[in-house]
């Protein structure tokens, strides 16, 4: 019952941030888009750079704004003219998506590898070499052998006197 009331949680907290990311595609803000955006020049984001080239593409997208470009056409309109290099992130379509994919891959890979290696563990640790903890005299727990059991019973009196 708590894993279906954490899903529902997920999920709702997963639907609360749809309007919220539909509203920047439709109203970017021009602080949004040089924060997202890298100067083809220097290489660092819009909001850092002071180059000619970071200036025009400022201008660029304060003007594309002002005319209601979505932030999906502004984007595009900069590659197209500069090139993929704009983007701080790589797209999530078409081969792009592979730098997305792969890490999120190699982690699910890890963690299933990581449990295989565990469970394999796990079961092979009583197997005959291993140690056994000992339980008490009928527990129906192994039992020593009857020199080993002697020894002890000695060793206990010794320490008892």
């Amino acid at each position: 019952m708590k894993r279906v009331a954490l899903v529902g949680a997920l999920l709702a907290l997963a639907l609360a941030t749809v309007p919220a990311a539909l509203a920047s595609e439709k109203h970017p803000s021009q602080r949004e888009l040089e924060s997202e955006l890298v100067c083809p020049a220097c290489h660092t984001t819009l909001d850092l750079s002071d180059a000619p080239v970071a200036q025009e593409m400022k201008l660029h997208i304060r003007r594309w704004i002002a005319a209601g470009w979505t932030k999906s056409r502004i984007e595009d309109a900069l590659v197209e003219q500069f090139g993929p290099g704009v983007l701080g992130v790589p797209r999530k379509h078409g081969f792009d998506l592979l730098a997305w994919v792969l890490p999120l891959g190699g982690i699910a890979l890890g963690a299933v590898a990581l449990g295989a290696a565990a469970w394999l563990w796990s079961r092979t640790r009583s197997e005959p070499g291993a140690k056994v903890a000992l339980a008490p005299a009928g527990a129906g727990g192994p039992q020593l052998d009857p020199e080993l059991e002697r020894r002890v019973d000695e060793e206990l009196a010794r320490f008892d006197a």
